[in-house]
């Protein structure tokens, strides 16, 4: 019998919660070289394209290379800057209006690393992760949303 413990997904069915947000915050209380903690969300905007608003995005990711690819930004930022820890979510499925879609939290010993590191990490995660959002029309219809 393995003693490995599998990995846990980087990807959250759906939106991601509030609760979830706050549990992973909270999990960092004891450890106490920690000085600071900072968190980006990525939120679905409700977007106007060709006079059509956006109420939805559907997200879909080849999971096993987006992971390869998370593993590598966490590794090139652990390599830059003095952190002590760092989490990357991701939704995938449906995501609307309003809703959290990307959590990246970090931690440091000192406040001015995390701003650094949060900003190099979300700027990567949007240039390199093979994660694609379908934005739904409120008609139904959709298109394939553009990383910018």
């Amino acid at each position: 019998m393995s003693t490995i413990k599998p990995k846990k997904s980087s990807f959250i069915n759906g939106a991601i919660s509030s609760e979830f947000i706050g549990e992973s915050i909270a999990k960092h209380q004891s450890k106490t070289t920690i000085g600071a903690h900072n968190i980006f969300l990525g939120q679905v905007r409700a977007d106007v394209i060709d006079e059509k608003s956006v109420v939805a995005i559907d997200y879909s990711v080849y999971e096993e290379m987006a992971e390869a690819t998370f593993y590598d930004i966490r590794e090139a930022a652990f390599a830059k800057f003095d952190l002590s820890c760092l989490h990357i979510y991701h939704s995938l499925g449906l995501v609307k209006v309003g809703e959290i879609c990307l959590f990246v939290f970090v931690s440091a010993p000192r406040r001015k690393v995390t701003y650094e590191a949060l900003e190099f990490l979300v700027e990567l995660i949007k240039e390199k992760a093979p994660i694609f959002g379908k934005e739904i029309f409120e008609d139904e219809t959709h298109t394939w949303k553009k990383n910018i």
